[in-house]
């Protein structure tokens, strides 16, 4: 997650079931959010063990699929509205339909129905589709174009879910600012959002030697393929600046290391170009690459933004690397080169980069592009001698070196586990503290760093649809049904039943006398008591 945050604290493992505010201690974001993530986990996990791995309600069950073919046009697949849980994740597949607007021929017409939204006449729009398609999805941004974004052409292939969240800033949501508090304030709260793609996957991926499998068979196949595809396959250290006179013992952590930095920071390293390590960078951030520009104009290489950046520690300067985004090119999860700033122009807020942006980045104003500032980069002036690297930068991000430490800065290093493969965007956080003149970093008993999976993404998968041919599309979706049930009235026999249990229970002498059976048994009498303490007394002798 790309924010201003101080650090992330919620661990599962520790079992914790809530946040307990104390008076008169201060408030911090981390404790908010992990209140947050400690519900979701127990909903969503509560969800999966009731559900299973994936199932949706049963008469509400979204992302059935169907395949449009033809001649002329490229395939799609209709993507059917209604709910989907995936490891207790909510995907919702239905579309949301437009408002009526006040007409823009006068009031006249205020009161027709059946008029508004309809194609054809006057100039006015065409009413969208009721259902999502595989071309037009709202976070799949497939693009014709590319011959890998295209359905595959021949049969047979699955089609299934892919489900992640991330993180929404007020630079690619404005409506997330509040205006009442101006320009000049900062941004407030930001978002996570439940992003869900429907993809195909060739059949070959998935390993089966029938011609034709069952649906259980493929469902097998593809839990072993989502296992795979799921598993992180890199692992990452921390700590700070180990003495060079212990050298000797390069894994352990010496009382004398120190993080020398300023102030506190939250350190994001992440992966940029995935694949293996003699493929892979990465890039970091000492403010968890929250600091970002909403672009207004693109010419060229000359970015207009709409800020500079509030001080010197947020703003854009010669030197600084960025990355061109927006809300496709996020939700693509692509990694295009980063690009150098070479000029900036402070009175009309324009700077110049190194090239030009890709192509498929940044010209849809819709999707809100935005720079995003890393911070490994040549200048001296953010980054210490030992976090120069610049002759050594590929693409505008770092090159992965495993087995060995590497510098940030400010005496902060991470290693590579080696054997590593790696994926864009998957992430580490590194909280650097100036209290206590070190990193927060797991630790064995020696004081060793411990090597962790990355905090993110997590990416969940879940089966629609096996693809066969035309009118061929065997579902693999799951259902199931709701708890409640109706209340069965009660018969006479049960009424009955009842009554001869309760008078059975207590005893009453007087079964089968007359009385209201729906309301309660009644009470033995004083004498009745007596005698049967004495009856049972005697038998005990």
């Amino acid at each position: 997650m790309h924010a201003d945050l101080s650090r992330l604290t919620h661990r599962p493992e520790r079992h914790y079931s809530a946040v307990v505010a104390q008076q008169g201690r201060v408030q911090l974001d981390a404790d908010a959010n992990e209140q947050t993530a400690i519900q979701l986990f127990q909903a969503r996990t509560l969800a999966a063990d009731l559900i299973g791995p994936h199932g949706g309600p049963r008469g509400a069950t979204g992302f059935r699929i169907e395949l449009r073919g033809g001649s002329r046009e490229l395939d799609d697949l209709v993507i059917g509205g209604g709910r989907y849980y995936v490891d207790g994740i909510l995907c919702d597949a239905t579309r949301p339909q437009p408002g009526v607007p006040v007409p823009s021929h006068g009031t006249a017409d205020a009161g027709k129905e059946g008029t508004e939204g309809k194609g054809g006449g006057d100039g006015e729009p065409a009413a969208p589709p009721a259902t999502w398609t595989y071309w037009d999805q709202p976070d799949g941004f497939r693009d014709p174009e590319r011959p890998g974004d295209r359905l595959p052409t021949a049969f047979p292939y699955l089609v299934y879910l892919k489900v992640w969240e991330r993180l929404v800033t007020a630079a690619e949501d404005p409506a997330l600012r509040e205006v009442a508090l101006g320009s000049a304030m900062p941004d407030t709260a930001a978002r996570a959002k439940v992003v869900w793609q429907v993809l195909p996957l060739p059949a070959a991926a998935l390993g089966l030697e029938a011609d034709n499998p069952t649906v259980d068979e493929v469902r097998a196949a593809f839990a072993r393929w989502a296992e795979r595809a799921a598993a992180p396959g890199s692992r990452l250290a921390a700590r700070s600046e180990h003495p060079g006179q212990s050298d000797d013992e390069p894994c352990l952590v010496a009382p004398d290391a120190r993080y020398r930095g300023p102030e506190n920071q939250l350190y994001r390293v992440e992966v940029h170009d995935g694949g293996s390590a003699k493929d892979a960078t990465f890039k970091w951030s000492r403010e968890n690459g929250s600091v970002t520009f909403p672009v207004d104009g693109l010419d060229g290489t000359w970015v207009e933004l709409a800020t500079l950046g509030s001080d010197d520690k947020l703003d854009l300067d010669v030197g600084d690397l960025v990355e061109f985004v927006d809300t496709g090119y996020t939700s693509r999860g692509e990694a295009e080169p980063l690009l150098r700033v070479e000029e900036v122009d402070l009175p009309g807020r324009r700077v110049r980069l190194s090239g030009e942006p890709a192509p498929s980045v940044g010209r849809r104003p819709e999707l809100h592009p935005f720079l995003r500032r890393w911070d490994h980069h040549e200048s001296s002036r953010r980054t210490s001698g030992r976090g120069a690297r610049d002759s050594r930068l590929k693409h505008g991000a770092l090159p992965v070196e495993e087995g060995g430490w590497l510098p940030l800065e400010d005496g902060v290093e991470v290693w590579f586990a080696p054997g590593g493969s790696y994926r864009t965007g998957d992430f580490w956080l590194v909280p650097a503290r100036t209290a206590t003149g070190g990193v927060e970093w797991p630790t064995d008993p020696a004081r060793r760093p411990l090597l962790q999976y990355p905090s993110g993404i997590a990416v969940h998968f879940a089966p629609l649809a096996w693809i066969a041919g035309e009118q061929t599309e065997p579902d693999l979706r799951l259902a199931f049904r709701p708890l409640a049930a109706s209340i069965p009235a009660a018969d006479d026999a049960a009424l009955a039943a009842e009554e001869e249990a309760r008078a059975a229970e207590s005893g009453d002498a007087s079964y089968g006398s007359p009385y209201d059976a729906s309301g309660p048994a009644p009470s033995r009498s004083q004498t009745t008591a007596a005698a049967e303490a004495a009856v049972d007394e005697e038998g005990t002798a």
